[in-house]
């Protein structure tokens, strides 16, 4: 049984390279029928490839693929059919790294479809296979070609508006979750896990590989690589420390029902029933000092040895500064109309 599969449509520049790939119903561990099917219709040989079909052989896998009750798919086969624009069958045999553009997108579309969480899939080198790209109203565009695309949107009596420059689009153009809010799109890469009840508001930032399970309210920053706990919220301003930037290997991420508070930020894994006072960023190696019941000294820690461990409160003592950690027994009560989407 091979790993992924779908049809895309997508965009090439002049020199029929790949800039970006648009699968509306991508497919998890498609099944042998499937696969059987794509083999004959598209002389598929095994592997991870992306194959460019003709409207020809999309028409014949439409048809075989209705055969075998794959309507859906045979739906977006005949659709594709008649595109305008390049259109690639990509298949994953197996979730090794990837090899071009096509493949790189059909894994961020398997994340922001919910098919496969952050940190399940492989996306070692994916950034030297992702063009930088202009982003604009007209889709995206070589940046070598913008341009001459720019003089024609003037020549024909409109100007080309570009929205980025970068090398992820955002997300909702390719796939919008159900049961979302997302006031600001732009701040939510392709390749993010949006859980359904989440709100991110308009400072709110989700990266690729990376996203909530659910009922958060996200106001603060998630980097790439770190996964926010059903509801638990960030506050406005706040940040999650990725591990692409500084080099590090710790995983971090957020438990269940934590509170992160307004431009605080954690380089360090919550566990459960956390607390972060507004304004305190905790980093591995910041000193925590331990308090009692009676808020005295028990001993002064790394705040990496205090990872993943639940109940906790984290604060700054007022009057001398020092970074203080208590236990937190008492439940975060989260404000449940904010978390309605629906």
């Amino acid at each position: 049984m091979s790993f992924a599969f779908g049809i895309g449509i997508g965009t090439q520049n002049r020199q029929g390279h790949w800039l970006e790939v648009y699968y509306q119903q991508p497919v998890m561990t498609p099944d042998n029928a499937l696969m059987e099917v794509v083999q004959n219709a598209l002389d598929y040989k095994g592997g991870n490839q992306a194959i460019s079909a003709s409207a020809e052989q999309l028409s014949q896998l439409a048809h075989a693929l209705r055969q075998i009750g794959q309507a859906e798919q045979a739906r977006l086969a005949e659709a594709a059919e008649t595109s305008k624009r390049p259109v690639v069958v990509t298949i994953l045999e197996t979730d090794d790294t990837a090899s071009s553009t096509p493949e790189v997108y059909l894994k961020l579309h398997l994340i922001s479809h919910r098919m496969t969480k952050p940190h399940a899939l492989k996306l070692d080198g994916i950034f030297g296979l992702l063009p930088n790209l202009a982003w604009t109203s007209e889709g995206a565009i070589d940046l070598g070609e913008l341009p001459d695309r720019q003089l024609q949107a003037r020549v024909e009596g409109h100007t080309l508006e570009i929205k980025s420059v970068d090398k992820f689009p955002q997300m909702t153009d390719y796939v919008v979750p159900s049961g979302v809010r997302i006031a600001d799109t732009a701040r939510v890469r392709l390749g993010a896990y949006v859980g359904e009840g989440t709100t991110v508001m308009h400072e709110g930032f989700i990266n690729f590989n990376a996203g909530t399970e659910g009922t958060s309210m996200i106001e603060g920053r998630i980097s790439a690589g770190v996964m926010i706990g059903k509801g638990s919220d960030l506050g406005g301003g706040c940040s999650t420390m990725g591990t692409l930037s500084g080099g590090g290997n710790i995983i971090i991420a957020v438990g269940e029902n934590c509170l992160i508070g307004a431009n605080a930020g954690i380089g360090i894994p919550l566990g459960d029933r956390c607390k972060v006072e507004a304004g305190l960023y905790i980093t591995a190696g910041t000193k925590v000092a331990l308090l009692d019941d009676n808020n005295k000294l028990v001993e002064v820690i790394k705040a990496r040895d205090l990872a993943n461990q639940p109940d906790l409160l984290f604060r700054r003592n007022s009057q001398t500064g020092a970074v203080e950690c208590k236990t937190n027994k008492s439940a975060i009560e989260l404000n449940e109309e904010l978390h309605a989407n629906n």
